[in-house]
């Protein structure tokens, strides 16, 4: 962002907040690849509302953890919250997690967990037509505790009564579903990334250029597109895209400093996501003073490392865009903090670095760089503010032997577009950039709005399907995912 720009006055267009504004399911047909339908009769994807709460059965904080309980939460269509019927009568989550009477119990108040997969009659459920889902060891239903209907009530079996708290809507059932083909998608082609001169490798040491697109500061995004299982799995296969970035705001009002429980909720539902999709993820501390939450980062992130950084498909970013300060003494630092975090239980995967003055001084740290291996730099550009000058810092970055990603750019004025004007001659130009010197992207940003950077027009679903809701930018930036 460049400094002085006036601040818009809708905080759902903001790209910065005005305090600093005032200083492949299937292979697409445009890539090679098959195009692959399974039609099954026994396997649907679906999700599980209750009638008397209209929430949605929940793995809390998205945890993948045997036993954990699961509980009504609001419906954001995510992948801890998406369920498979199977043929033998499961509900499987994340693929290879089933709902499960806890440890075969039979009496009422037994909990529902999640388990891994064993084929037990206390993993099988009958989905009746009443609405009512029925244990089959147990002949109980599942049932909201205490008929609540808060987020948070836990999920229990207990005797059928026909409650509002026992009745279930699931939106599948037995229909035709699309099956990926075996390594179709970004993660099973690519697998494990890694830093390769000044570009970025997969498992096989062939360079790869990813494309995708970054979520609105998620502390003020208009509706959950970026935690929609089904709309990312429709981006991978509509616009080819390999990567998405989870920006989670951090020093605003809701963001995480406030609000660290649905902050590192949101997060961890698109990192669950993306594992379900086969794409990778960016994982943005999306900060611009993150130098004064440096114990909560390292936290943050040495949390998630242990949990998540066993996985091909994350990406770390500890620092959006910091601000006109030194590198020395201010940034570095703090990096190195975060990357010792991360690597403390995550040894391989990328590390995006933010540089000085909203990431555009790129050039700075190569005479200073953060100590560790696959480490990258960040440069954002917005095509109506920023040309060939910032391209320039760009190259002496490169020939200096830093490894650079473009985490978040626009075809706009750096305030993200609020004239809704868009520079696409000189976005062009950076795109020929990026593609020239294997530079990965994310483009900004997954929400709706007046603003020329917002990719969804008004009224676009959550759950993807948007070829008739492009705004501003969005048909330039899909075209060059592609």
């Amino acid at each position: 962002m460049e400094p002085g720009r006036p601040a818009p006055t809708d905080v759902s267009r903001q790209r910065k907040p005005i305090r600093l504004l005032l200083a492949a399911l299937v292979a697409v047909p445009v890539l090679v690849g098959t195009l692959l339908t399974v039609t099954s009769a026994s396997a649907a994807t679906t999700t599980i509302r209750g009638v008397g709460s209209g929430r949605c059965v929940d793995v809390p904080g998205a945890s993948q953890t045997n036993g954990t309980q699961v509980a009504l939460w609001d419906c954001t269509g995510g992948a801890n919250q998406t369920f498979n019927t199977t043929a033998s009568k499961q509900l499987q989550v994340y693929g290879s997690k089933c709902l499960d009477a806890s440890g075969g119990g039979t009496a009422a108040g037994t909990k529902v967990v999640i388990w891994d997969c064993n084929g037990g009659a206390n993993q099988q459920w009958n989905v009746n037509s009443d609405g009512t889902i029925r244990g089959v060891q147990s002949g109980l239903c599942l049932d909201a505790s205490g008929a609540g209907t808060a987020n948070g009530t836990l999920i229990v079996l207990w005797t059928c009564s026909g409650g509002s708290n026992q009745r279930w809507t699931t939106s599948g059932g037995t229909t035709t579903t699309t099956t990926t083909p075996p390594g179709s998608t970004p993660v099973a082609r690519h697998g494990q990334l890694h830093v390769c001169g000044t570009t970025m490798c997969d498992r096989n040491n062939q360079r790869v250029q990813l494309r995708g697109v970054s979520s609105m500061w998620l502390n003020w995004e208009s509706q959950p597109y970026a935690e929609n299982l089904s709309a990312l799995r429709w981006m991978r296969d509509n616009w080819n895209l390999q990567v998405i970035r989870a920006a989670m705001g951090v020093e605003p009002s809701g963001a995480y400093l406030s609000d660290p429980n649905k902050a590192r909720g949101q997060v961890e539902t698109i990192i669950n996501n993306a594992v379900a999709a086969g794409v990778y993820v960016i994982v943005d501390y999306h900060a611009h003073e993150a130098n004064r939450s440096q114990s909560q980062a390292v936290a943050f992130f040495a949390d998630l490392a242990r949990r998540y950084g066993h996985l091909p498909n994350v990406i770390w970013e500890p620092w959006n865009e910091p601000l006109q300060v030194s590198w020395t003494t201010v940034i570095r630092p703090y990096h190195q903090a975060v990357v010792n975090a991360i690597r403390s239980a995550d040894p391989d995967n990328i590390v995006v670095l933010g540089t000085p003055t909203w990431s555009q001084d790129v050039d700075v740290p190569a005479s200073n760089r953060v100590s560790g291996t696959n480490l990258m730099y960040t440069l954002h550009f917005y095509s109506c503010s920023h040309g060939s000058w910032l391209r320039a810092k760009g190259d002496t970055a490169i020939r200096s032997g830093l490894a650079l990603f473009v985490t978040e750019w626009g075809a706009s004025h750096a305030d993200g577009g609020t004239d809704g004007r868009v520079c696409l001659s000189e976005a062009q130009a950076w795109i020929d950039w990026m593609r020239a010197n294997g530079v990965s992207w994310t483009a900004w940003k997954l929400d709706v709005g007046n603003d020329s950077t917002n990719l969804l027009a008004r009224g676009a679903p959550v759950t993807g399907g948007w070829t008739n809701y492009l705004h501003g930018h969005a048909p330039f930036v899909v075209t060059n995912m592609r």
